[in-house]
């Protein structure tokens, strides 16, 4: 079979689409039918210099997937399937995958590296192949450069895969040691040199205890910046990644290093190759970021004190750091407004202004006005591009009072630039600042403001007006009435843009209709625009608002008919669907949220559910979320009279319930039924059955997205709430999966931050669902159901209090439960209370938290307890 492998890989990388499927079948025979005979002929095929490249490569390819995959539930079971193989199957797999890192094709040794990485992912965690990082080091001492480049590959891959507790420090100190080494200016080759570089940007992770070690600490930064001034870029490149990634996690062991780090940070910018200077700006956007974090703890924090000091590197740094970025904002590229994914030194300069305008605030206003003054109105198109982009660069950070005289002046001069300007770009940058003008400074909190009666008309005008301009220009108007509607949300019975209206729905309308709408997204930009327009209007618009019901559901309508599409063409329309969807639930929310708009606007409800169900028969998930969210806002507004729709909508509801595949699906239909609860109240009932059952299938299912999983308890909660003491039927079962899920999800330790953030969200809805129940069955004859459940709840909580990691959220809720709990069983909850390890602790805190809704729930629970215990 050996023999056989080869020629069966070449097949499948046939341009013969027939050759290519029988030799991918042949492999898939093989490997369900003999998985050990087929990883052992893989990494022969692998690790022999004597088979072609092409087959070597396909078989470290295949060997890499039957480890890993992206799927969290699939790699669960081919890591399974790997530790259950027979260890001399896999001392041999391992044995020819080492081997090939001595190979002289550079690409068999490259997979190579990755295979051995993956493989020490799965077996050290497991106490297993405890000699891989020996026998790679010693691999280290080898001459042959090419044998030790693949090596430090490997340890570099290894670092990525496995976590910093699996390698003890004797090792990571070893792993260091030759990965710095290999970075030295002393070393000969480049390609060790750039491998070491970037198996030191893998192994940061585990540098903790070096980083705190001044010695070593000074060594590994000056190795470090040394390599930023090699003479190959890709190596200058990977250094200036490794300072990125030390900026994010050893912030606080920086300062002795920040004048030499500015100087070649500098130098790469004003000079070096652009993937090269990019990183070298990336660097002090990381700075920023940290220095943000840290600053908007240290005014969190009611004590006052961060975990890590500021250092204040970017105030300090600021009189050298501006003209610096300034300079980058002059290095556009022609084309850069039509490719959505440009990135360059300009677009990295600016995004790095800003975020030092909002590290350092009012500060960098006097540094970068000169540049703006100076270059605003020259003949070049850069510079007048580079003073806009550098205007609209800092207006999130100063405050309001520094800004808002600049932006008054500055402010007819962008308007006209933005209908006048001879280039595109500047209009488009224009267009885009203006927008951040809006978004930054026009609302009601700003002292002057910046958009009165003296211009409001001008402003809108203008803005119309540059909607007809190219595509991407159009777009970024859209952008800035965007904003213009929003800082008008909060303005009372009258918005001085109610006389506008009209025509802005129209400009916006025409907009969704031009041929070119599908560019520079700017089709979504303007029904964007036009839903906030709705979302930011007053009563006195409303008649206008219930016109606009029939022009959308024509459109729809329209839409809906198309037919003989191409798949590109298809793919526009489910695009459009969603989008026209979208729009018809702003509206529905708009009109549905005062009475007499509402009646006049459910005369259309019968045909907006229509449009609805023939949404459903398209296959596309964007178009389903959009659909189902309008529909819970149809319902929240009819209320109990949605129930006639439920016969005919009760099936897709269903559907989409079960579609795990495209999970965002499920997770806005999970929502749309907590609305329907909330609507229908006890009318929904007679779906209870077969909604209670898909919803317990999913939360035992290991198929379904975990994100899914925490509004999926809750919805439980809304359920038992609309149907109150029917929910009885349900009761055993629901009980059974919440405690399981309580028992599970009790305790944080040993999980990193984003874990122990979705736990949290995962006891929120555990705890959602209790406080449901419990206030479904509140004065019903059958409340002492729960009283068996009550010793288990008060446990969960009593753990998760003693965990002391609850976010406000799930705090909040617990302090809601532990309330319901005394509010419906009464004298049966209050001997439990009393007995509980810490729930007069958890009340008293709560009671003095400074988040006010907290404390209102504290003092809602305190009452109920009291009464409880009292009786």
């Amino acid at each position: 079979m050996a023999m056989e492998v080869t020629q069966v890989l070449l097949n499948a990388q046939s341009i013969d689409g027939t050759v290519r499927k029988q030799s991918e079948e042949s492999l898939r025979q093989f490997q369900e039918q003999n998985l050990p005979g087929f990883l052992v002929s893989l990494s022969g095929e692998l690790a022999n210099d004597d088979k072609p490249v092409d087959s070597r490569k396909l078989a470290g390819l295949i060997l890499k997937n039957a480890l890993d995959a992206k799927d969290e539930n699939r790699k669960r079971e081919l890591v399974h399937r790997w530790l259950s193989l027979d260890p001399a199957v896999k001392t041999q797999v391992k044995s020819c995958l080492l081997q090939t890192l001595s190979s002289l094709a550079a690409d068999a040794r490259s997979t190579a590296t990755q295979v051995i990485a993956k493989i020490a992912g799965i077996e050290l965690p497991q106490k297993q192949w405890p000699e891989l990082i020996g026998s790679l080091l010693s691999n280290i001492h080898q001459v042959p450069s090419h044998v030790k480049q693949a090596t430090l590959e490997t340890l570099g891959y290894l670092c990525e895969e496995v976590s910093p507790q699996v390698v003890d420090q004797d090792q990571v100190n070893k792993i260091l040691t030759a990965v710095v080494q290999g970075m030295n200016a002393s070393e000969g080759n480049n390609d060790v040199r750039l491998a070491s570089t970037r198996a030191l940007y893998n192994a940061l992770g585990f540098a903790q205890a070096n980083f705190s070690n001044d010695m070593e600490r000074d060594y590994i930064m000056r190795v470090v910046c040394e390599a930023t001034m090699s003479p190959e870029p890709r190596i200058r490149q990977a250094s200036f990644e490794c300072l990125v990634s030390i900026a994010a996690m050893y912030y606080e062991k920086l300062a002795p290093y920040i004048q030499d780090i500015y100087n070649i940070t500098a130098k790469a910018i004003r000079g070096d190759d652009e993937p090269v200077a990019l990183q070298a700006i990336e660097f002090w956007s990381t700075i920023c970021d940290e220095e943000t974090d840290i600053l908007e703890d240290y005014v969190g924090e009611s004590s006052g004190d961060s975990d890590i000091p500021c250092f204040y590197f970017i105030k300090q740094a600021l009189p050298a750091l501006i003209p610096l970025l300034l300079e980058t904002l002059l290095k556009q590229e022609e084309d850069q407004d039509l490719d959505e994914g440009a990135w360059n030194i300009a677009m990295a300069g600016g995004t790095c202004l800003g975020l030092v305008a909002r590290t350092v605030g009012d500060d960098i206003v006097p540094l970068v006005m000169p540049f703006i003054e100076e270059n605003i109105t020259k003949p070049d198109w850069r510079q007048r591009e580079a003073a806009s982009y550098a205007f609209g660069s800092i207006l999130e950070g100063p405050s309001p009072d520094k800004l808002a005289p600049l932006v008054n002046h500055a402010l007819p001069f962008m308007l006209s630039a933005l209908v006048k300007d001879p280039s595109n770009h500047v209009k488009d940058t224009t267009a885009w600042t203006l927008g951040r003008m809006f978004e930054f400074l026009h609302n009601s909190i700003v002292g002057t403001p910046i958009i009165n009666e003296g211009n409001c008309q001008q402003i809108i005008t203008v803005l119309l007006q540059s909607m007809k301009d190219v595509p991407n220009v159009a777009e970024k108007a859209c952008g800035a009435l965007y904003f213009l509607a929003q800082g008008y949300e909060d303005v009372g019975p009258t918005s001085p843009i109610t006389p506008f209206f009209q025509e802005i729905v129209q400009s916006l309308l025409a907009v969704t209709h031009r041929e070119d709408a599908t560019e520079s997204r700017l089709r979504t930009a303007a029904y964007e625009t036009l839903n906030e327009v709705v979302r930011c209007s007053t009563d006195e618009t409303a008649p206008l608002v219930l016109q606009l019901v029939t022009v959308i559901m024509m459109e729809l309508h329209k839409c809906l008919e198309a037919q003989n599409l191409s798949s590109d063409e298809r793919e526009k329309q489910s695009e459009l669907i969603g989008l026209l969807c979208g729009c018809l639930q702003v509206i529905i929310q708009k009109l549905g949220s005062s009475e007499p708009t509402k009646y006049v606007f459910l005369q259309y409800a019968d045909q907006i559910m229509g449009l609805f169900y023939r949404v459903f028969a398209c296959r596309n998930a964007t178009a389903h979320e959009e659909a189902m969210l309008a529909i819970g806002a149809l319902a929240y507004a009819i209320g109990a009279d949605f129930a006639k729709y439920m016969p005919e909508f009760y099936r897709f509801l269903e559907m989409d319930l079960q579609n795990f595949e495209d999970y965002q699906v499920c997770a806005v239909t999970v929502g749309v039924v907590g609305d329907l609860c909330r609507a229908l109240e006890d009318k929904i009932l007679p779906y209870c059955d077969g909604i209670m059952t898909q919803l317990l299938k999913n939360l035992s299912s290991d198929n379904l997205h975990r994100s899914v999983k925490p509004p999926l308890f809750s919805c439980i909660g809304d359920i038992a709430l609309a149907i109150g003491e029917n929910f009885n039927k349900y009761l055993m079962y629901a009980m059974n999966t919440l405690q399981l899920a309580s028992e599970l999800y009790a305790h944080t330790s040993g999980f990193d931050d984003e874990m122990t953030e979705y736990i949290n969200s995962l006891r929120n809805g555990i705890l959602e669902a209790y406080s449901g129940i419990f206030q479904g069955f509140k004065n019903s004859s059958k409340t002492q159901l729960l009283i068996p459940y009550a010793p288990h709840i008060l446990q969960f909580l009593d753990s998760i209090y003693m965990e002391k990691d609850m976010d406000e959220v799930v705090m909040k809720t617990a302090i809601g439960v532990l309330g319901d709990l005394a509010d419906t069983l009464g004298s049966n909850a209050g001997s439990l209370i009393q007995q509980s390890l810490s729930s007069k602790e958890f009340l008293d805190e709560c009671l003095t938290s400074e988040d006010h809704l907290i404390k209102e729930s504290a003092e809602w629970a305190k009452l109920a307890i009291n009464r409880a215990i009292s009786v």
